[in-house]
């Protein structure tokens, strides 16, 4: 907290001295560019205007001639765009005649729908996955929007310092993303610690490099902005402020994740001392710094890819190439936020493994009971009926027995022979013979 609160309220009147209160910026005709947007719907197509020439015939939607329909002459060829009956389309008003054909001009298509769904698809996917740390996250994103529209650009129109205000501005980002995010608490803190050294590393870096490479920041579309304002700008601080706010998405990556891990390994074992923890923790920065670096780089090169193309036509070695204006200044960019992001692996997790030590270990959630079964229905048995046992015969097998004759006496085998050797049964009849 110590180091923490100096650096926030510094954040806080780094923004208060940079807004540019009371300026009005000057917009649209006030500055030269007296194109209108208008919206119209294509409702003809024609290739009846020449070679390599197309008939557009559109509808406008708003505007000063809202519901006429005009016929504006198209480029037909490799690379022009392709439009059909039914397409919305953006026109470009010069705000001269209304009515004729040749002050309009149609220069892009409307996609407010497509990205509308992209949008809502997105936020569906970060609530179903995330919940409330996922609304927490949208929250975030909303508010980094804010910060860079309302702060970052209308200082930099205004004539502040690129530099200073990129600064302030990642480091307001940096406040209410982390904090928003992943709540307010030491590990956060941590993690916020690690991405304002990174930080603070890029920015020198980036500052000495330009310097030392003799980079000016005078690219196609920074020449557009200066011409257009007729003020001067600091182009090699809009440089430096594009790479700072370019690597602050990977640095949160990055310090988020060291600062888990390190809090992870301190509670699954609290014998580990700072040493044992840094040492743990840097193995786990390892695989993901190499994987992080990777994406950085690819992702300048893919912003970049169309003048890679360009310039990889024009016939001249692949040193003067990479030393080329356009394509130095993507490369110290890439690189120096690249260290960056390098050297954010130690210095969060060392950061991080002092901390750690110092609290105590939550013991973790005893895990809820299981709920005990309920006991099944007992089933009655209906006893089975007794069959009533048949009556016992008392007496003997051979000879019977009396109750009158008085108890009964089991009679010797002797006598018990000839008993039954009495009762012999009748003679069988003879078969008569047929003799009288």
């Amino acid at each position: 907290m110590w180091l923490l609160v100096p650096l926030a309220l510094a954040t806080l009147v780094g923004a208060a001295l940079l807004y540019p209160f009371g300026h009005e910026q000057k917009t649209g005709a006030e500055i030269g560019l007296h194109q209108k947007p208008v919206n119209a719907v294509v409702t003809g197509v024609q290739a009846n205007c020449g070679e390599k020439c197309v008939a557009i015939t559109v509808k406008m939607t708003d505007g000063d001639a809202n519901g006429q329909s005009i016929t504006i002459p198209s480029v037909n060829g490799p690379g022009a765009p392709r439009f059909n009956v039914g397409d919305e389309v953006v026109l470009s008003y010069s705000g001269s005649q209304p009515q004729a054909a040749e002050s309009y001009q149609i220069v892009d298509f409307q996609r407010d729908w497509s990205l509308v769904i992209l949008a809502v698809l997105f936020a569906a996917a970060v609530l179903l996955l995330g919940r409330w740390q996922g609304l927490a996250a949208l929250g975030a994103l909303l508010l980094s929007f804010v910060v860079l529209v309302l702060f970052v650009m209308p200082s930099i129109l205004a004539g502040k310092s690129p530099l200073m205000v990129a600064v302030v501005g990642a480091g307001l980002i940096m406040f209410v993303v982390l904090y928003l995010t992943h709540g307010v608490s030491a590990r956060t803190s941590t993690a916020v610690l690690g991405t304002l050294v990174s930080l603070a590393l890029i920015g020198v870096l980036g500052a000495l490099f330009s310097a030392f490479a003799s980079l000016t920041g005078l690219d196609e579309d920074t020449i557009n902005l200066v011409t257009i304002l007729g003020t001067d700008i600091d182009t090699r601080g809009l440089l430096l402020a594009g790479t700072l706010i370019g690597a602050l998405g990977v640095l949160d990556d990055v310090t988020v994740t060291q600062t888990s891990a390190v809090w992870e390994l301190r509670r699954a074992n609290d014998k580990l001392t700072w040493r044992e923890l840094f040492a743990a923790g840097s193995r786990i920065g390892r695989d993901h710094m190499s994987s992080v670096v990777n994406t950085l780089v690819m992702a300048y090169a893919g912003a970049a890819l169309p003048l890679l193309l360009a310039i990889s036509l024009s016939g001249r070695s692949m040193g003067e190439i990479l030393t080329a204006q356009q394509i130095a200044q993507e490369i110290v960019r890439t690189l120096v936020g690249s260290i960056g992001l390098v050297a954010a692996v130690p210095v969060t997790t060392a950061l991080a493994a002092l901390v750690a030590v110092r609290q105590e270990v939550a013991p973790a959630a005893a895990p809820e009971p299981e709920p005990e079964p309920e006991p099944e229905p007992k089933t009655v048995k209906r006893a089975k009926p007794v069959k009533p046992r048949p009556a016992r015969i008392e007496g003997d097998l051979f000879i019977g027995y009396d109750p009158d004759k008085g108890p009964w006496e089991r009679p010797s085998e002797p006598r018990a022979r000839r008993a039954a050797s009495a009762r012999q049964a009748p003679p069988a009849r003879r078969r008569s013979s047929g003799s009288p």
